[in-house]
């Protein structure tokens, strides 16, 4: 059964490439015998092949489906990171209104907003770190807890990073 940390792991590899075991931890805050068990789970859900290269269209339907597996919880007022329609690339086609936007709970948030549970709890971390990762998983998040335009943009974007490359 897929975890957050296998998803999070297949999103940095997908965004950013493999290098090594304990790199790839590194980046996304686990370390590298967690991010070795990760890829292997990856690989029985056939979201990565051997040779780690991401399955991109396994990838693209487990992201679809992620709401019903992990639901975001949502929670009160928050600093943190901005992220579904409130984040790159979304927040360029989405007017938002007056309301606090989403945002993962962290001190180093620049963003006040309303908390939204990531799909693992070093999110933000591995976000601050590589701005192609914070896309993929800001759109992951539109997936999980926008409104049905905000999914279908998602969707749309997705496709075309994964599947029309």
């Amino acid at each position: 059964m897929l975890r957050g940390q296998d998803i999070l792991l297949v999103l940095r590899i997908q965004a950013s490439g493999v290098d090594s075991f304990a790199n790839l931890g590194q980046s996304i805050g686990i370390s590298a015998s967690q991010t070795h068990l990760a890829a292997s789970r990856a690989m029985i859900s056939g979201l990565l092949r051997q040779d780690l290269s991401v399955r991109k269209l396994a990838l693209l339907e487990s992201l679809i489906a992620l709401k019903y597996f992990f639901p975001a919880a949502r929670g009160g007022e928050a600093r943190g990171m901005a992220t579904a329609g409130s984040a790159p690339p979304l927040n360029a086609q989405i007017l938002q209104d007056e309301g606090l936007g989403p945002v993962w709970p962290t001190s180093e948030g620049n963003m006040r907003g309303i908390a939204c549970e990531p799909i693992y709890k070093t999110v933000p971390l591995a976000a601050a770190q590589d701005p192609v990762l914070y896309q993929y998983l800001a759109l992951v998040d539109a997936l999980r807890i926008g409104n049905a335009r905000e999914q279908n943009l998602a969707r749309a974007e997705l496709e075309k990073r994964l599947i029309d490359k």
